[in-house]
């Protein structure tokens, strides 16, 4: 069970005293949020036409080191919010005709998360989407269990090296597969309704970073071991933008021929799925932080 007072909810299990401070995610024990709003960016099958109605947690255990919403999980940028307000904020999201919704980086939240949705799970009517990085504890996804309809977790790192060097997890590999099995479990494979929208499964992503092309295909492969085609979606993303200032190998875009590689390597294994382009690696379609629909 989640105790706040000595947190071990995540896998970095500080043991933090939530109640008066905050753990290595950044956060306490109340929901923080710092921004609500329809989001046209995520995948067509989340997306649509009306957006997903994407909700963005403040806080984040991963801290890797090339994220676009540093502000957020880092810094852990946002605004307490009672449960009531956030219960609120998911009915105003499915009033402006969102198609889920789409709870980006709320692990560290989980049990709180919970309280706030299954009683009111059946009036919202619409998918639950857990956006995730991947590193989550079996704990953490006991308490999404029965909230969740779809997964959209990340998996970066098949190797520990990179997972350590870019993310301080070496663990993460091992840490991401095992969540991942869990989220199948849960949900099952993918169910679309008559327009394409996924209304339940799991759609991993994997970020193609710079200079990694070969372990990006190893990754690809990894999950082709784990998880036969039809178990799960795959969404491959080249769309990685540099930060101002960053070191070797994260200075640059990622070239066409390491986006094609990983892509044509997803396709020849049979994944389903989707590839973001090149061309979305800008820092326009990173959303502005600043509170709306908190």
């Amino acid at each position: 069970m989640f105790d706040p007072t000595f947190c071990t909810l995540c896998p970095r299990a500080c043991g933090a005293d939530r109640t008066k401070g905050v753990g290595f995610c950044g956060a306490g024990e109340k929901i923080k949020i710092a921004r609500a709003a329809p989001h046209f960016w995520e995948e067509p099958c989340l997306s649509g036409t009306n957006g997903a109605g994407t909700v963005f947690f403040s806080g984040c255990p991963l801290h890797c080191a090339y994220c676009q919403n540093e502000k957020i999980s880092k810094d852990a940028f946002g605004k307490e919010v009672t449960p009531e307000r956030f219960t609120k904020i998911l009915f105003e999201l499915k009033a402006a005709g969102v198609h889920n919704i789409d709870l980006v980086t709320p692990m560290h939240f989980a049990p709180q998360i919970r309280a706030a949705i299954l009683p009111v799970k059946q009036a919202l009517g619409i998918p639950v989407v857990i956006n995730t990085g991947g590193y989550d504890s079996p704990l953490q996804l006991s308490y999404t269990e029965g909230v969740a309809d779809i997964y959209l977790p990340d998996y970066k790192y098949c190797d520990a090296e990179g997972a350590a060097a870019f993310s301080s997890a070496p663990d993460y590999p091992e840490v991401a597969e095992r969540a991942i099995r869990e989220m199948v479990r849960q949900v099952g494979a993918p169910v679309f309704d008559e327009n394409g929208l996924l209304l339940r499964g799991v759609l991993v992503r994997h970020l193609i970073l710079p200079g990694r092309r070969k372990e990006s295909i190893a990754a690809i492969e990894r999950l082709s071991r784990l998880f036969s085609p039809d178990k799960i979606l795959l969404s491959v993303m080249s769309q990685f933008t540099p930060r101002p200032g960053a070191l070797p190998p994260l200075d640059r875009r990622v070239t066409s021929f390491e986006a094609r590689s990983v892509v044509d390597r997803a396709a020849a294994l049979g994944f389903r799925g989707y590839c973001q382009q090149r061309s979305s690696a800008k820092e326009e379609f990173v959303p502005a932080f600043d509170f709306t629909g908190v």
